[in-house]
């Protein structure tokens, strides 16, 4: 089904993809917000760029953008899958508690605020390019990937990563000893148990955006979780 998205607000596109059983194509997509928001059972490709929260409260929909994203991409999402190939504005998987993003590009700041993961919801988000600062920030649970991929010499990280991180797990390409890490984290080089666990994420990275998976994974990969659950404690508690 296809939808010319032009002119539309949010609240009549989201009601014309809720009432579509097929595959729904928007065509002209100009910053129209919050669309697919709180959505199953559907498939979306977008050809334009998707305005802020995009895919907020995801919920087993499948999303496509053929062009960048702008902010809040997948916010407060608990299923399904958001693909960008392009890049993505700041706060993208702010609060995310499943499903999977996958970005070919660059994303903005705060990448990953607040992920978290309970039981079997483990949210994955794998970065092609960069991020900027304040990735991975009060992080509390899932997995974020960032591959670095044509960073043309800029750090593959921003300032303050994993500020309050306190779960989960970030995998950077490289050995990262340009990022200035917070004292509650630790930052190593992944083992092999580590390697077979990012190459699930790195072959579903290439298969979605034609890379060579090997060539990815034959670069060191930096490892960080957080050494404490709770990374305050020491603010008010006293022995």
């Amino acid at each position: 089904m296809l939808i010319n998205v032009k002119g539309l607000n949010h609240g009549a596109l989201n009601q014309k993809l809720r009432e579509s059983t097929e595959e729904c194509i928007l065509e002209g997509c100009c910053g129209q917000r919050f669309i697919a928001a709180g959505m199953s059972g559907r498939s979306i490709i977008i050809n334009g760029v998707p305005g802020n929260a995009l895919g907020a409260y995801l919920n087993g929909a499948a999303i496509t953008v053929n062009a960048n994203a702008q902010d809040a991409v997948g916010d407060t999402m608990n299923d399904g899958s958001i693909i960008i190939h392009g890049n993505i504005g700041d706060a993208a998987g702010y609060a995310m508690r499943g499903g999977k993003i996958f970005v070919k590009g660059n994303a903005g700041y705060r990448a990953g605020i607040h992920m978290k993961a309970y039981k079997d919801k483990v949210p994955v988000m794998v970065i092609g390019g960069v991020t900027g600062s304040f990735l991975g920030e009060y992080q509390a649970g899932g997995v974020i990937v960032v591959l670095g991929l044509n960073a043309n010499g800029k750090r593959i990280v921003g300032n303050f990563p994993c500020t309050g991180m306190h779960g989960g797990k970030l995998f950077l390409r490289g050995e990262c000893n340009d990022v200035k890490f917070p004292s509650q984290v630790t930052a190593r080089p992944a083992n092999a148990g580590d390697m077979a666990e990012l190459t699930q994420y790195v072959n579903e990275y290439c298969a979605i955006f034609g890379c060579d998976a090997a060539e990815i994974l034959s670069a060191p990969f930096t490892v960080v979780t957080p050494d404490s659950h709770n990374p305050y404690k020491q603010m008010y508690v006293t022995n």
